[in-house]
């Protein structure tokens, strides 16, 4: 008979096939929707979706083509090139106008103005050094000393009628102090062979060949060297100033030399057809061209040209008579005259010219302006402040104001003395060889590294933004003229007691004026500004690649993008790098392999299927006796 299994068992636990494959679909149905749902912030998965999207999508010309013919790797590889070649050709013409507008470049513009002109000031000299009386007995000497070193080395005796030095014996009224200081600095001529330190570079001046100069010597007399000149003449000349300066340095107070004589120097003074006077100058002294008079130099009361032309502008009758004359410091007659701004010095040595006596200067002027930009364009100073040199002057900064300051300041420091030529910077006192003994040894040294400018002063010294400068012309003509001399000279001698004996060679007539009232103005501007960079850039841009501003844009979204992935990944890589690493035992632990493992499968979680089984009551039938037999037992059982 069969009978029913007595321990079988079913498995309910399990989900249908139908049902699950049902839930599965809804499940990537669900996770689909809501990949395709946008978020606020989304980075692609890959660099190749993100390049594929940008051609896809961008207004770049020619990106496209990488997209559309990727099946065709020719074409891909020829779009490639062209296009990053495009890329580079557009960044190097980048690179050229960058480099354009970083080297600052201006346009000059010129500018035509019409106006009533302020005057400019002018400085008259009379070219005549003047014997004051506070050093009138120290230079007799030195001429005297002159005198006799001239006879020794030209056999040449100088005229006397000049001065009284007849009336006393050269040797024992020559100061012993000045006497032992001039035989320091020897005027001396030697031919050129016999002096082996001179330089090669000067011109023989006759057959001879003789070299003339004097000797510099260091305080302790162990650096010598000799001052030489091709020419007589500039060595006694430049010898007899140098002796010149070291006794005007003795005078202690420098108004002892202010001994103006402005009437008999200046006959007549006329501008705008009115006479000037006293209250339209300044005056003050100069070593070389004696006593000087600045007209217009007063900024209260400027003179105004009302129109151009030489009825309306200054005009001067000067004095060119050579009574107290040094013959030896000298060498023209006449007047020296200089055109310049107000509240600049007078530099005659650069800016002047001389008047001839007997001759009517007619200078004809322009003004003109030049305004410069500052900062990165151009190195030039507003005021002088940004400027490493101390402004000497009490005038306003200028390019040889600078320069001058800046020897000045060089030979106190090296010389412990200052030049007498150039203001006395505060604490110091003026070069004298009677306190400084080798000032002229210095001097002359300081002087030929200043020309090669070892010291630095002309790359110190900068040139201002807006200067004024004058262009002058000049006209000569004789005056007065042959048939008006009698009554002109007449009328001088009755107004202005001049001494007839000299005639034409004792005065001179100089104008000063406007030629019109156009004066010209130098500007400059930048030409490369932030405007005209942006359009250079925007032109090459739409040349190269036909595109706008949201081009340039896409293509910084797509760098940023680029960043982006690459940091996402970046971390994703590192983060699955470090979950798959097995974790070092830390230090003391025992290596329970066993252990680790057991713990290790313990602490992973598990999925258990609970499956119900039921077992069937055995059959009371069962439980009655049989013969014995294989079920029997194992029903008893």
């Amino acid at each position: 008979m069969g009978t029913a299994p007595q321990g079988g068992s079913v498995k309910t636990g399990k989900m249908p096939e139908g049902e699950k494959t049902r839930q599965c679909k809804q499940e990537a149905e669900q996770q689909h929707k809501e990949d395709e749902r946008e978020g606020l912030i989304e980075f692609y998965g890959s660099y190749q979706e993100l390049f594929q999207f940008f051609c896809s999508n961008t207004t770049i010309h020619g990106a496209i083509r990488l997209v559309c013919s990727k099946k065709n790797k020719m074409k891909t590889a020829f779009w490639s090139v062209l296009f990053f070649l495009t890329f580079g050709l557009l960044y190097w013409q980048f690179g050229i106008l960058y480099r354009e507008y970083f080297s600052y470049p201006v346009n000059l513009n010129l500018n035509l103005n019409s106006d009533r002109l302020t005057f400019p000031a002018v400085t008259l000299c009379t070219l005549n050094p003047y014997r004051y009386s506070a050093i009138r007995k120290k230079l007799d000497e030195l001429d005297q000393i002159t005198h006799q070193t001239l006879l020794d080395l030209y056999d040449y005796n100088m005229s006397l009628a000049r001065s009284d030095w007849s009336t006393v014996s050269t040797r024992k009224r020559t100061s012993r102090s000045l006497l032992h200081h001039v035989q320091r600095h020897p005027l001396r001529r030697q031919k050129r062979d016999n002096l082996v330190s001179l330089p090669e570079n000067s011109p023989s001046v006759d057959k001879n060949d003789w070299k003339i100069g004097f000797i510099l010597c260091s305080e302790n007399n162990k650096d010598c060297f000799h001052q030489v000149y091709s020419s007589g003449v500039d060595a006694v000349r430049e010898w007899y100033s140098f002796h010149y300066i070291n006794i005007l340095a003795q005078v202690p107070d420098a108004k002892a030399l202010d001994e103006s004589d402005f009437e008999n120097f200046i006959y007549a003074c006329r501008f705008n057809e009115a006479t000037c006077d006293k209250a339209n100058y300044t005056h003050f002294h100069h070593p070389l061209y004696g006593n000087c008079y600045t007209f217009n130099d007063n900024s209260s009361s400027l003179w105004t040209s009302s129109l151009p032309g030489i009825n309306n502008g200054l005009s001067l009758v000067v004095r060119t008579e050579q009574n107290d004359f040094i013959p030896l410091l000298s060498t023209v007659t006449g007047a020296r005259v200089m055109v310049h701004d107000q509240n600049e010095p007078a530099f005659m040595d650069d800016g002047g010219f001389n008047v001839r006596p007997g001759i009517e200067t007619s200078i004809s002027m322009r003004k003109e302006m030049t305004v410069r930009l500052g900062g990165s364009y151009s190195d030039c100073t507003e005021d002088g402040s940004d400027v490493p040199v101390q402004n000497l002057y009490s005038s306003r900064y200028t390019e040889q104001v600078c320069i001058r300051s800046c020897f000045q300041l060089n030979m106190v420091n090296r010389c412990s003395c200052a030049y007498y030529f150039y203001p006395l910077p505060a604490g110091a006192e003026y070069c004298d060889y009677t306190k400084h003994v080798a000032w002229g040894y210095c001097y002359y040294k300081l002087l030929a590294e200043f020309k090669a400018d070892v010291l630095g002063c002309f790359h110190k010294c900068r040139k201002p933004c807006k200067m004024t400068e004058y262009q002058l012309s000049a006209g000569y003509s004789r005056w007065p003229s042959a048939v008006s001399e009698d009554w002109v000279f007449y009328m001088l001698s009755q107004q202005n007691k001049y001494n007839i004996t000299s005639k034409r060679n004792g005065v001179a007539k100089v104008n000063i004026f406007f030629e019109e009232w156009n004066y010209k103005t130098n500007g400059e501007s930048p030409a490369y500004t932030v405007v005209t960079l942006l359009s250079q850039l925007g032109n090459q841009w739409s040349l190269w690649f036909g595109s706008s501003v949201l081009s340039v844009m896409e293509l910084a979204e797509l760098i940023l993008d680029f960043i982006a992935i690459t940091f996402i990944l970046s971390f994703r890589w590192f983060r699955s790098r470090q979950r798959h690493s097995p974790p070092e035992p830390p230090p003391n632990s025992h290596n329970n392999a066993a252990f680790q493992d057991e713990a290790s499968g313990l602490s992973a979680p598990h999925r258990f299927t609970v499956e119900a089984v039921v077992t069937t009551l055995p059959s009371y039938n069962s439980l009655e006796p049989h013969g014995p037999s294989r079920d029997g037992e194992v029903g008893h059982e």
